[in-house]
């Protein structure tokens, strides 16, 4: 399995880092589209769809919903994001109480657009800036940095379940220890940027934190999801990965709630 998991890291690395840093933007937009879809595609067996024909239908109905928003240029979908993410909140401290709330498949369609519409236009979005690799790239370090710190600190303080119900792995203590992290990261990167001209140390810092705690719920929710399904991987197709959905799920959050924060800010455009 971990022989599985490197070889499979090894290929799709430089070919995230090759589209991120060597593509224009339309292009970048146009190749992202291919694992969207594949989450979609996944997304729609975690909401129980049976048979291809229905989940390749979702996966379709997903991509001409991202023609539709890099068509009208709509930022607005990132607000709509800030609002899923914020009622997300609500939804995993209530489970499995409130499942009812949510586990209709319409109700789980339309979360499943919340989630992928959003994320694939914070990547244009941060993308279509000056030096919009170098913030996509910083925009995944802080998922990465936060789920390198919690594991450590979880590993080694982790005593309090942070949402025992949904993933009894995770401890308040391994979230505090990726926040450190991440505030290391963003404090050396701000060192760096012209941004702060604009935003400020502080907030830039709390635009980068709320990314995180994003990061964090967007695991979660994705966790919850798969438990009501009884199912462990969202798909098999990345060996010793799982499923498309399984690596982006943290990126489904942070992505737009950076953007976001970043556009409401005025440091991007």
């Amino acid at each position: 399995m971990l022989k599985q998991r490197i070889i499979t890291a090894l290929i799709l690395l430089p070919l995230v880092l090759g589209a991120i840093f060597y593509l224009p933007t339309q292009w970048f937009a146009l190749v992202m589209v291919i694992p969207v879809a594949v989450a979609a595609w996944e997304w729609a067996n975690i909401m129980g769809l049976e048979g291809q024909p229905s989940r390749c239908g979702y996966a379709l109905l997903v991509v001409t919903g991202l023609a539709l928003e890099y068509w009208i240029k709509l930022d607005l979908v990132l607000a709509f994001s800030v609002i899923w993410w914020s009622l997300a909140v609500g939804l995993v401290r209530a489970y499995p109480q409130k499942i009812a709330l949510w586990e209709k498949v319409p109700v789980q369609g339309l979360i499943g657009l919340l989630l992928l519409l959003p994320a694939w236009w914070g990547l244009v979005v941060l993308h279509r800036q000056e030096d919009g690799s170098w913030w996509l790239l910083y925009a995944f370090l802080l998922v990465w940095g936060a789920d390198t710190g919690a594991y450590f600190a979880g590993r080694t303080f982790g005593r309090r379940k942070l949402a025992p119900a949904v993933s009894p792995g995770k401890t308040i203590e391994g979230l505090l220890g990726g926040l450190v992290v991440v505030a290391i990261i963003a404090v050396l990167v701000a060192t760096q940027t012209e941004a702060l001209n604009t935003v400020g140390m502080a907030w830039f810092m709390v635009v980068s934190l709320v990314a995180v705690l994003g990061s964090v719920l967007g695991d979660l929710v994705e966790s919850m999801f798969k438990r009501h399904r009884g199912i462990k991987d969202s798909s098999q197709i990345l060996p010793g990965h799982g499923g498309v959905l399984d690596r982006i799920d943290s990126i489904t959050a942070a992505v737009p709630l950076f953007a976001a924060g970043m556009l409401l800010l005025g440091a991007f455009h």
